[in-house]
């Protein structure tokens, strides 16, 4: 719904862009983003990798299918911020229920319209991700020297933890979906470092018991519920101060256990095998990303969201520096040659840098979710064999 109330948006190089006030009313501070994505609104303000962040569309017309409650990816709107060049005035799809702005309310979200996001955007890619406020109402009011100070104290994201504000407090469990006369494959792991719905999901229709664990499990209590493999979620911050998740990782990984991890989790794989971990200079934000999957040679169009990424050599089998065996690289980004997926040739472990559940598309990467299943399959059927 437009307003007419002013806002403005204040990047930390002191630029300026004005416009009208969109959602709730107040101030907000976060790191400047831009997403690529013509569709899926919904879906990237409730993915909790985006915590933290002041997110920028793109596509000019935001919120004209509304929103809903089957399409929410988790319990809230996550994002610190939301910038749109034109919000729909009405809401017009069979299966909205309410519009976009009632969701920006009711949780708070300040956000801003009616500004040239096509600029804004090429200044992001001109610079990097940038701190950035939006000041709305009374706020907008403000002196602009006010506003740039309020801005530069804010937080960076470079060694910044989020993954406790994002994650659930006690464990969830959703049980596996099996076909009549079936068995699940038995409990799986889930550390939730901002995990989505979807993702869950997908691994529930894979035969697994999914318990969704809090960030700040340990060895012991992930042990506890004896689980068949574990898994990584996305999730929003600096991997580089996730140091007591990839400690964790090291333990699963030496107990032998099978894993798979996305997004933020390929990253602390990454860092478990003994790699480092860099910061993009505007990231991969929209589900549009084209991967390349070497083993195979299939170009995959990916969502994806990160500001950071694994630094490992792109070509070749390398020896784990953490020592846990050869390591390749097995996806690379096609747009500037990142890091996109890690497999480990001997022990049970891979990742991915995006997306596969993939809500609201692209479905091309949706098999690596059977990937999973089967190397959970092969591991139990290798360890009956041994017994």
């Amino acid at each position: 719904m437009t307003s007419a109330d002013p806002a403005v948006l204040v990047l930390e190089d002191g630029t300026r862009y004005t416009g009208r006030a969109y959602g709730a009313r107040g101030r907000t501070l976060g790191e400047a983003v831009f997403t690529t994505g013509m569709t899926g609104y919904q879906e990237t303000l409730t993915d909790p990798s985006y915590a933290g962040q002041i997110v920028v569309q793109t596509a000019p017309h935001i919120g004209n299918t509304g929103v809903n409650d089957e399409d929410l990816e988790s319990r809230r709107i996550w994002v610190a911020g939301y910038v749109v060049r034109d919000p729909s005035r009405v809401v017009s799809n069979f299966r909205a229920t309410r519009s976009l702005d009632d969701d920006l309310v009711k949780d708070g979200i300040v956000g801003i319209s009616g500004i040239d996001t096509r600029a804004l955007t090429r200044r992001i890619r001109e610079v990097g991700a940038l701190r950035a406020g939006v000041f709305s109402g009374e706020d907008a009011k403000l002196d602009p020297e006010e506003q740039l100070a309020a801005v530069r104290a804010g937080r960076d994201m470079r060694g910044l933890n989020l993954s406790g504000e994002v994650s659930v407090s006690e464990t969830q469990v959703t049980p596996a979906v099996v076909a009549e006369g079936e068995t699940s494959l038995g409990a799986l792991a889930v550390l939730d470092l901002g995990v989505k719905q979807a993702t869950v999901n997908r691994l529930s229709e894979r035969g697994f018991d999914v318990h969704v664990m809090p960030q700040s499990s340990t060895l012991a209590e992930v042990l506890a519920i004896d689980p068949v493999a574990v898994f990584y979620s996305n999730g929003p911050g600096d991997p580089a101060a996730s140091q007591t998740h990839v400690e964790l990782l090291q333990g699963v990984l030496s107990e032998g256990l099978p894993f798979f991890g996305i997004c933020f989790g390929n990253q602390l794989l990454g860092r478990a095998l003994g790699f480092g971990t860099y910061k993009l200079p505007f990231g991969h934000r929209g589900i549009n990303q084209p991967v390349l999957d070497k083993a195979t040679g299939r170009v995959e169009i990916t969502s994806q969201n990160h500001g950071f990424a694994v630094d490992a050599p792109v070509e070749g089998v390398h020896d784990s520096p953490a020592g846990f065996g050869r390591v390749e690289v097995s996806h690379v980004g096609l747009n500037d040659q990142v890091v996109e997926g890690l497999r480990a040739l001997d022990i049970p472990a891979f990742s991915v840098q995006y997306h596969p559940e993939a809500a609201a598309g692209p479905h091309d990467s949706d098999y690596l979710f059977d990937r999973f299943r089967e190397l959970v399959l092969a591991h139990q059927a290798s360890q009956g064999a041994q017994q």
